[in-house]
């Protein structure tokens, strides 16, 4: 028996977690309904937005009341203006910062659903023009309806205005210097319009035209006769005053333009003969200042080639450095450096972009014996230093620290209303815990100059090194002045110099002139927070001055037959040169007589970079600038950095698709070869590009759709190991949120009957009953789980401690147990009384029963018969008081029977 209850048992615990496995659910209708509003908030309605708001008050007055709803709006993304509620108030405005770029009404739709709770019946009712220019609305519109969920829509009118946009702009993808040929620009317009039609190329006007547009589309023509080499940005602009959207009056084109190299030279110090002597080899030279540098990646993209001759490195952006170094990796185009004071470590490029495009390290790696060193660098942390700045500060003393020698002496103090100091100075012995507690360093309050500097000279005074440097900088001036010349004196006595940089308009440059005249040291004015690590480590390699090697020499040729062809006469002497270590990859086809390199060379990505570490002036170069071969060297040096590689052209198409934009390229080489792609931003920041293989010589890049003007580079490797690359740039055309097209309601109302909703006319009908209520499920697998748990939980009772302690747990009622004397004695009680209470009314006395007249006859339980009594039963009874209750109450009956009789 107990064997089959506990089988019973287990068999139903089974069958319930079987049953939980397989989710079931009560199914009910469900009660509460909720209409979320989603409105159109997209350039193309924006100006609507107000309408739509008193649209959605006079709704929820009218029929709303007690009902819950919410507010979501929506353009390239959505977002939630009312929370779901009942008799909440509506927003007087719309809120947040949308794209509004783009209208993906698939994305609206989506988050609006999910506003409305799984148990609950809702509708959508959507405000917009239908105008979808991203995303996958119908694909919404059947998930809503999976859910149940009724989608309505209320249809919005664009603002009525003259707008004219340009449609199309073309240009001959590849282009011969000189060469002329046909530019053509489409304009549509909506109204006769009088216009100016501007064309540039690389930021230069070629064409300003003013036309007369006529209403629908416009084709225009120009003939132009290409100038330079390198990659041609073109630009068509329409002028047109009162325009609707200013955003669709632009376009861009590129071209590639073969001709004579184009070169880019970029002079320390201007007026140099650098520029003459590469222009009598019959390249195209720009000759510019640092100062004047692009900062946008097409302006590099002209040149084949950049040459920067004994530039320093802090009148250089760190953006400039990067997109100088995207260039030269991704496009191909060359770069050279020249040496001089203000170049390679002397001119603070160590860990900078273009230290790692080219051949050689800035730093000494263990080669001089460098004099002993002393270096603290103060620095401002008050709180106008806050953000970049400081960060800056910060990576410049890090990288200041990384550039010293381990028996180097290094200080680090940070100063705001009194100094601090974190790093004590002394030797380096461990750089990376100097490097992580400059790093700590946090922002904090006023601005104390002169207790810094004095706790730094104070640092260094009583030192024994060889040179002792103080570097100091702030953006702002100091609350108290203090007696600097003599603090400065007594330093320069102890062999203490001192550099000093103003960062920003509000520091104090005159004081800090001064100091640096005063400490033998340099002034450094920079307004770009991002060229402060240049500095910093200008300066640090600056104060050993052993990175110049001024022994004259004669440098060694080696065996690289397109140098040594050009010594065939014999090498001339050199005066000086910058040392530099050579990178692992790097060609050294000319040393120094220590083994230094003077002209290294490698391939970076695509591009090829040349060091020449020698200067081009006559007091570095020696002999060499009075060499007749020399403009033929400086001339071999810039050949070698140009593009090496052979260009497959390829036919570039542009389209959009569901808020991406897909680049078609076609090459006239039919093979089945991959290709890999590069796509960067005009501001050199790199996009993910999906790149397939469609068919052979078929390709197909997937980007982000945002409008503007990027950059391509194709690099392709044929089956004989071949090198090919391609380079172009395209443009993203403006959204067609920018157009004016009306209200497109033939796509709200295909949306609409998926779901089986309609369009609305009236702000009563938000609130109209549904249509078809969906149902609500309640999971009960939660349930069957515990039900099975509490039936193991028995189960294992039961074998535990077997079925039998059930009836042990169960409470049972005693039966009393009377004697014969006590079920008698009760008896004759109750008929005594009964006798006296009716006396002899009921009728003729009736005969006692047989055993009233024996006393002693006591009554048989089972069926009340009356029977003799024992011989045990006719004893005496023991009047002893201390036995049981009972026997006294039997004694006591029997004496009052006797007393009665």
């Amino acid at each position: 028996m107990e064997q089959r209850i506990i089988g019973i048992i287990r068999s139903a615990v089974l069958l319930l977690i079987i049953f939980a496995l397989a989710v079931p659910q009560f199914v009910f209708p469900a009660k509460t309904e909720t209409v979320v509003f989603l409105v159109d908030r997209s350039k193309s309605v924006e100006s609507l937005g107000e309408e739509a708001l008193d649209w959605i008050h006079e709704a929820v007055s009218k029929n709303g009341a007690g009902k819950q709803f919410a507010i979501a709006s929506f353009a390239k993304n959505p977002q939630s203006e009312l929370s779901l509620s009942s008799g909440a108030e509506i927003p007087s405005q719309f809120s947040g910062n949308l794209d509004k770029t783009e209208t993906d009404i698939s994305s609206g739709l989506r988050f609006a659903s999910s506003l409305i709770p799984g148990d609950q019946a809702g509708r959508i009712v959507v405000f917009t023009d239908g105008n979808n220019t991203a995303g996958e609305a119908a694909s919404a519109a059947r998930m809503v309806k999976n859910r149940m969920i009724e989608l309505d829509y209320v249809a919005m009118k664009q603002a009525e205005g003259k707008d004219a946009a340009i449609t199309s702009f073309t240009v001959p993808p590849t282009l011969f210097e000189g060469e002329k040929t046909s530019v053509s620009v489409a304009i549509s317009s909506n109204a006769e319009l009088d216009a100016t039609l501007r064309l540039t190329v690389n930021n230069r006007e070629i064409l300003r035209n003013g036309v007369k547009l006529k209403e629908g589309n416009n084709a225009y023509t120009f003939s132009h006769a290409s100038s330079g080499t390198g990659l041609a940005v073109y630009k068509a602009e329409l002028i047109n005053s009162g325009d609707a959207h200013i955003e669709n009056n632009s376009l861009f084109a590129v071209a590639d333009v073969k001709g004579v190299p184009k070169v880019l030279v970029v002079e320390g110090t201007p007026g140099g003969m650098l520029p003459e002597i590469l222009r009598a080899s019959g390249l195209t030279v720009d000759a510019i200042a640092p100062e004047r540098l692009p900062t946008g990646l097409g302006r590099y993209l002209q040149y084949q080639s950049i040459v920067f001759e004994n530039v320093p490195g802090h009148t250089v952006s760190e953006e400039q450095m990067g997109l100088i170094e995207k260039a030269v990796r991704e496009f191909g185009t060359g770069f050279v450096m020249t040496g001089g004071e203000d170049s390679f470590g002397l001119g603070g490029y160590f860990k900078t972009p273009i230290e790692k495009l080219l051949p050689v390290d800035m730093d000494i790696k263990g080669k001089k014996e460098m004099p002993s060193l002393g270096l603290v660098i103060v620095i401002d942390r008050s709180g106008s230093m806050d953000g970049a700045k400081l960060a800056l500060a910060k990576e410049a003393a890090a990288r200041s620290a990384e550039l010293l020698r381990e028996d180097d002496t290094l200080g680090f103090i940070a100063f705001d209303d009194r100094p601090w100091v974190v790093v004590e100075t002394a030797p380096l012995t461990n750089k990376q815990e100097a490097i992580d507690k400059i790093r700590s360093v946090a922002i904090g309050g006023g601005t104390n100059i002169y207790p810094a500097l004095e706790k730094a000279y104070s640092e260094l005074r009583d030192l024994k090194l060889q040179r002792k440097h103080i570097i100091l900088l702030t953006d702002g001036q100091s609350a108290t002045d203090g007696n600097y010349a003599a603090l400065i004196e007594e330093g320069k006595k102890r062999n203490i110099t001192l550099s000093t940089l103003a960062l920003g308009s509000d520091a104090d440059r005159r004081l800090l002139e001064e100091l640096a005249m005063m400490g033998s040291g340099r002034f450094y004015d920079v307004s770009d927070a991002s060229v402060i690590p240049s500095v910093l480590s200008r300066e640090t390699v600056m104060t050993t001055r052993t990175y110049i090697e001024d022994d004259p020499f004669y440098p060694v040729i080696e065996a690289y037959p397109e140098w040594m062809s050009l010594f065939e006469k014999g090498v001339p002497q050199m005066n000086a040169y910058i040392a530099v270590t050579p990178k692992p990859r790097a060609s050294v086809p000319i040393l120094s007589e220590k083994d230094d390199p003077v002209l290294a060379q490698w391939q970076y990505g695509l591009g090829s970079t040349l060091a020449f570490t020698s200067g081009v002036a006559g007091k570095w170069a020696g002999d060499w600038a009075k060499w007749a071969g020399w403009p033929g060297f400086l001339n071999q040096v810039v050949a070698e950095s140009l593009p090496k590689y052979t260009s497959e052209p390829f036919s570039v198409e542009v389209n959009k698709d569901k808020g991406n934009a897909v680049i078609s390229l076609s090459s006239g080489n039919a093979e089945i070869i991959p290709v890999e792609a590069s796509v960067l931003t005009q501001d050199g920041k790199a996009v993910d590009a999906y790149t397939k293989l469609v068919s052979p010589g078929q390709y197909e890049l997937v980007i982000p759709g945002k409008p503007g003007m990027y950059y391509l580079s194709i690099r392709k490797k044929d089956k004989d190991g071949t090198a090919s690359l391609y380079r172009t740039g395209f443009s993203v055309p403006y959204s067609e949120e920018f157009l004016l097209k009306g209200t497109n309601k033939e796509l709200l109302n295909e949306l609409v009957s998926i779901s089986g909703g309609r369009e609305l006319s009236s702000p009563k009908d938000a609130f109209r009953p549904l249509a078809s209520k969906p149902l609500r499920k309640q999971p009960v697998s939660e349930y069957l789980l515990l039900a099975a748990f509490l039936l193991l939980v028995a189960e294992i009772f039961l074998r535990r401690f077997g079925i039998g302690v059930l009836g042990k747990l169960i409470p049972k009622r005693k039966p009393r147990e009377e004697t014969r004397a006590d079920s008698g004695t009760a008896v004759l009680g109750r008929l005594a009384k009964a006798k006296e209470r009716t006396g002899n009314k009921s009728g003729p006395k009736k005969p006692d029963p047989p055993f009233l007249k024996d006393p002693e006859t006591t009554f048989n339980k089972n069926g009340g018969v009356p029977v003799q009594p024992t011989a045990e039963e006719k004893k005496p009874v023991s009047m002893d008081f201390g036995s049981s209750g009972k026997e006294d109450r039997m004694k006591r009956l029997l004496e009052a029977k006797k007393r009665k009789g």
